[in-house]
C-alpha cells in the first residue's frame, strides 16, 4: 500500500511528540558537550575538550569497562534463565497461575524497594542471605568493600527484578510456535534436543533478538541499582556510566562533561543495537522488503 499524505497527517502527532521530546533534546545535549558549563555560569564554547577530558579520564574508561561487563551479564544470564524459564512454562507446570503470578512479581517491585530489600537480606551483620551463607560454609558477599562483590550484587539484584520482561517475551513467542513442527519433527525420529535446536530455536529466534535489543538498550542505562547500593565506591571501583555522568552534574557540576557522557552513551548504546536492529530486519521483515 502507497503511502498518502493522510497518513503522513495521522502519524504526524506520534512524530512531533518525538521530536519535542527526544531529538530536540538530544541537540540541546549535543550543543551542550561542546561547552564548559555549569549552574549559574554562562556556557563557554570549549570545542571537543570535554570528550578529550573523557578519553583521559581512568575513572570514564573504569566506568565504560564495568559498564560493558554487568551489561552482557546481566542480558546473557536474564536470557537463559528466561528461556529456561519459558520452556517449563510451556512444557507444562503444576498450577501455571500461582507459577505465573510467582516468577512475574519481581516486575511489580519499584527498584528502590528492590535494592533496598536486597540491601538488608545481604547485610553484612545480620543480613538473612549472608547468615545462610554462612551456615552454608560459603563466605558472604562483602559488597560494601569489595568492588567484585559489589559488581556482583548489582548482577543478581538486576537479574531477579528484570528477568520477567525476558521471560514474558520468549514464553509469548514459544505459545506461538506451531505444534504442527514439533509433531513433523518428532515423526521424522528427532529428540527433544534436535527439536529444540532445529525447530523451537529458529521459530523464537526474533523473539530472542528483540529481547537482546531492549534489554542491552535498557541495561546500559542502569544507575538505580549501582547508585542506591555503593553510590559507585569503594574509590569509584562500581561506577558504571550512568553514575559517572550524574557525579559529573550534580556533584562535581560539569555539565559540558556530563552532557558529552551523555552522548558517548547514545553512541556505544547505538554501535549495541545497529546490529541486533539489521538482524530482526532480516529476519521479521525480509519477506515484506
Amino acid at each position: 500500500m502507497r503511502a498518502r499524505p493522510i497518513h503522513y497527517l495521522l502519524i504526524s502527532p506520534a512524530q512531533l511528540l518525538l521530536v519535542v521530546t527526544i531529538f530536540v533534546p538530544s541537540l540541546w545535549v549535543g550543543w551542550l558537550s561542546l561547552h564548559e558549563a555549569s549552574f549559574g555560569t554562562e556556557a563557554r564554547y570549549v570545542g571537543f575538550a570535554n570528550y578529550a577530558k573523557l578519553a583521559a579520564d581512568p575513572y570514564f574508561w573504569r566506568a565504560f569497562l564495568n559498564t560493558v561487563v554487568i551489561v552482557n551479564v546481566i542480558v546473557y544470564a536474564e536470557l537463559l534463565l528466561g528461556l529456561g524459564i519459558a520452556l517449563l512454562f510451556a512444557g507444562g507446570l503444576p498450577f501455571p497461575r500461582l507459577m505465573l503470578a510467582i516468577v512475574l512479581a519481581p516486575y511489580a517491585i519499584s527498584e528502590v524497594v528492590v535494592v533496598i530489600m536486597w540491601k538488608t537480606m545481604f547485610e553484612p551483620q545480620v543480613g538473612v542471605m549472608q547468615l545462610l551463607l554462612a551456615a552454608l560454609g560459603i563466605p558472604g558477599l562483602e559488597w560494601a568493600v569489595n568492588p567484585v562483590h559489589g559488581l556482583t550484587l548489582i548482577v543478581l539484584l538486576a537479574v531477579w527484578h528484570h528477568l520477567p520482561f525476558t521471560f514474558l517475551l520468549l514464553y509469548a513467542a514459544l505459545l506461538g510456535v506451531p505444534k504442527e513442527l514439533h509433531e513433523a519433527a518428532k515423526v521424522d525420529g528427532a529428540g527433544a534436543w534436535r527439536a529444540f535446536l532445529h525447530v523451537t530455536l529458529p521459530s523464537i529466534m526474533p523473539a530472542i533478538l528483540v529481547a537482546l535489543l531492549f534489554r542491552y538498550v535498557f541495561a546500559f542505562r542502569l544507575f538505580s541499582e549501582p547508585w542506591l547500593l555503593t553510590q559507585g565506591g569503594p574509590a569509584r571501583m562500581t561506577e558504571v556510566m550512568a553514575v559517572y555522568l550524574y557525579k559529573a552534574a550534580f556533584r562535581y557540576h560539569e555539565l559540558g562533561l556530563a552532557a558529552a557522557t551523555g552522548w558517548a552513551m547514545l553512541l556505544l548504546s547505538l554501535a549495541i543495537s545497529v546490529p541486533y536492529l539489521r538482524a530482526v530486519r532480516r529476519r521479521m521483515f525480509a519477506d515484506a522488503s
